[in-house]
């Protein structure tokens, strides 16, 4: 009884005194709050009180069926937060033990700051109510969301009777902004997930959706006149073990064991020249990836498999280098022993740089039906620059230059983009991309090998290689968006002889034109559904000859029900060209065969109570052989089940199906299996163990090539991860990999690997 007259007595006290501060302005108190989950009222009481009582999302601008504020305020080195966030039945909060950045379908609260109030970029801080972190980065340019980006800051949160309450403390030195102002501006929105039968997005703030821009609409707040964000100085030691064994298997002969032991030191470095200027430097870096890629399959696809970036010197203000194309994809510099990059954004000035060498050579070749990927042991160096200038709130220009080259082989890119947003309603994307490569002749010979002599079958390919070339391409998109309807247009072209080796372009030699359109309705409380919406487009590409590559149309109707589900039907017709059977993927111009495809498709989830989500993607249709080039029938299944047993163990399950038919027999089935076992100790260390299993058996008969008829591969992972942030991390753990093939009678190891990884983050 005394506790809950303590409390209501501090809510009346927080009531009454903040009701004279400026709804526009954070309050300087010089002290620190404790950040242990629980209010106090001897500071929070001084702190700006905002109500989170609006649903922004499904609905537009609802009032919300619980009860959330935030307390905030600023001592000159940190933003204090805290949030207390009532639940009418607490024992329904979504809350787990997750690693960092993990906990996303979680009951959440948190915080989105414009810290140069450009409506350009905004940083995401959330926290679920044990204090799990999220934290990103929003590009407006791009239209994306930057999750690999990590801060140093720290949060609490405690479950309690009447809800959960959440303390925050964003040390000023995590953000970008200018501190020679003596009156600083930050666009601002608190907001709460709250996860029910419904997802619901509530804010402090009104949220036009006819308006794509959602910062462009956060509102201002004023303050933080000391604020100052110091050296920001930090110095980070790693130190790398791993021993490696691995071994040959030739026609079915395992080799001998060959083992590597190698033990790595290494240094990476941070400075804030300025509030508005990043120094990254690194020194014989540990660039491996600590956490397995999750499984794809490339069966029946002519295009190379994309990987996003995951290693921190590169992901620091990544999104400092984006365009609208991706000129700039870092995992292509796989094994550097040095890197510089530098970063800043002052007054509507955002620049980006970096340099790197690299042990390998990674490129990607790109024709008009298909791409690969090859690695070639030589080293080389890579540079790429980036500037981009807003001149106000409704025009940005860029430009990008990227340069990868060694003893034989040079690539350079230059690029200027534009967004340009007349109204709310409008948005005109222009880009524009030139290159200049030279490839010499030992380039091209090494590059052959590496296709394993796909270019002796295609002369237009090795013609592209073997010379020099410079090609270019433009890229045009405008969008009108309102409430309830949307329309788009684009239009696209690279030249055959445009590479972007920096980038990842997998597709060049053609031009491409696009128009759609998306109409949406949005339920209330009398429907079972909250959101629903009808989308459509058409689209045609041809290469440089004039030849069709492609023509489309396709469309869907998508549904958000009950039990957080989400429920898409949609049906393509496409004509599509072939390869002739003696033409690589690669192929750039003698285009044949025009086939017609038509396939349905459905998509569905749903998250029926806490710590369960279960989602299928169903596909049928006829689809082009590409190993036969014909025509064939396609069977395509990937089920994904995520169940948390407990608060801290969880299971991921993924598994995908394809299935290939062509006159009247079996071509190929292929099935991969992704399973995750994660058990979470606390918010910093887990374990988990990962298995990916790959089983592809081929008809042997119903192909025109020689192919193995059975392929086999099983790759684990056991890792432990101990994380104090997300510079000072420990990492232990084992991996190996084995695969069988008709050489093969049982999946027989090639690698084993033993790692740890140790690195200490000194702030100054």
């Amino acid at each position: 009884m005394l506790k809950a007259v303590t409390y209501s007595f501090f809510a009346l006290s927080l009531s009454s005194q903040t009701w004279a501060l400026d709804p526009n302005k954070i309050p300087f108190i010089d002290s620190s709050a404790k950040i242990d989950g629980v209010l106090e009222a001897d500071i929070w009481q001084r702190a700006l009180e905002i109500d989170i009582n609006n649903i922004t999302w499904p609905y537009e601008n609802q009032s919300s069926p619980v009860q959330t504020k935030a307390y905030v305020y600023e001592n000159g080195q940190s933003l204090f937060i805290a949030f207390d966030a009532k639940d009418p039945n607490p024992k329904l909060i979504r809350a787990f033990y997750r690693d960092r950045d993990r906990a996303w379908e979680d009951d959440l609260v948190g915080i989105k700051i414009d810290s140069f109030n450009n409506a350009q970029s905004a940083y995401q801080f959330f926290i679920n109510p044990l204090g799990v972190q999220q934290d990103s980065i929003e590009n407006e340019l791009t239209k994306s969301e930057n999750g690999s980006w990590n801060g140093i800051w720290d949060s609490v949160g405690k479950i309690n009777k009447d809800g959960y309450v959440v303390e925050v403390e964003i040390p000023l030195r995590v953000l970008n902004f200018n501190d020679s102002l003596e009156r600083k501006t930050m666009a601002l929105e608190f907001l709460r997930f709250y996860p029910r039968n419904e997802r619901l997005r509530i804010s402090s703030m009104q949220l036009r959706h006819a308006n794509s821009c959602w910062i462009c609409q956060m509102p201002k707040y004023q303050g933080f006149a000391k604020a100052k964000q110091g050296s920001n100085f930090a110095v980070i030691p790693t130190l790398v073990t791993n021993r490696r064994e691995s071994r040959d298997i030739d026609d079915g002969i395992a080799e001998p064991w060959q083992a590597d032991n190698n033990v790595e030191p290494g240094l990476d470095v941070k400075w804030a020249i300025t509030p508005d200027m990043t120094l990254n430097a690194t020194l014989n870096p540990d660039f491996s990836q600590v956490e397995a890629d999750t499984g794809q399959l490339s069966v029946n696809n002519s295009f190379s498999l994309f990987f996003p970036e995951k290693r921190a010197f590169f992901l620091d203000n990544s999104d400092y280098f984006s365009s609208h194309l991706n000129l700039i994809h870092t995992r292509n510099i796989s094994a550097p022993d040095y890197g510089v990059k530098l970063t800043g954004n002052k007054n509507g000035h955002t620049f980006a740089g970096f340099i790197a060498n690299d042990e390998r050579l990674n490129v990607v070749v790109p024709g008009n039906l298909g791409s690969s990927v090859v690695s070639l042991e030589r080293k080389s160096q890579n540079m790429a620059l980036r500037y981009r200038h807003d001149l106000n709130k409704t025009l940005s220009v860029g430009v990008t230059s990227t340069t990868r080259q060694s003893d034989d082989y040079r690539n350079q890119v230059a690029s200027i983009d534009a967004k340009y947003k007349p109204t709310d309603n409008d948005t005109l994307q222009v880009q524009l991309i030139g290159s200049d490569t030279d490839y010499d002749s030992a380039f091209a010979e090494a590059l052959c090998d590496s296709m394993l002599a796909e270019c002796d079958l295609n002369e237009s390919v090795l013609r592209v290689i073997d010379e020099d070339d410079r090609g270019a391409g433009y890229y045009v998109n405008y969008e009108h968006n309102r409430k309830h309807w949307k329309a788009f247009t684009s239009y696209q072209a690279r030249d055959a002889a445009l590479r972007t080796d920096m980038g990842f372009i997998t597709q060049v030699d053609f031009n491409k034109f696009l128009f759609g359109g998306e109409y949406r309705w949005y339920g209330d409380d009398n429907n079972w559904w909250n959101r629903a919406r009808w989308y459509a487009d058409w689209d045609i590409s041809h290469n440089e000859q004039g030849e069709l590559l492609e023509k489309e149309v396709q469309t869907n109707f998508a549904v958000d029900g009950p039990l957080q589900s989400f429920l898409d039907f949609g049906v393509e017709h496409r004509k599509r060209t072939g390869l002739r059977h003696d033409e690589t993927r690669l192929a750039i111009d003698g285009n044949t065969d025009l086939f017609t495809e038509n396939s349905q498709w459905t998509y569905m989830e749903f998250k029926p109570m806490a710590g369960v989500f279960a989602g299928l993607n169903l596909s049928k249709g006829n689809r082009v052989d590409l190993a036969n080039n014909r025509l064939g029938d396609l069977y395509f299944a990937r089920p994904v089940i995520n169940v948390n047993l407990g608060k801290h163990f969880e299971v991921r399950l993924r598994h995908t199906f394809e299935k290939m038919k062509a006159n009247g027999a079996e071509v190929y089935t292929a099935n991969l299996s992704d399973i995750r076992l994660t058990y979470q100790f606390n918010i910093n260390s887990y374990l988990r163990l990962a298995i990916i299993n790959t089983d592809i058996s081929r008809n042997q008969s119903n192909y025109n090539d020689d192919v193995d008829a059975t392929y086999k591969s099983i790759s684990t992972q056991l890792l432990y991860s101990y994380k104090l942030n997300p510079q000072t991390v420990f990492f232990a753990g084992y991996s190996d990999h084995g695969y069988q093939d008709d050489d093969l009678s049982k999946i027989t190891k090639d690698e084993k690997t033993v790692f740890m990884k140790f690195s200490y983050a000194w702030l100054i």
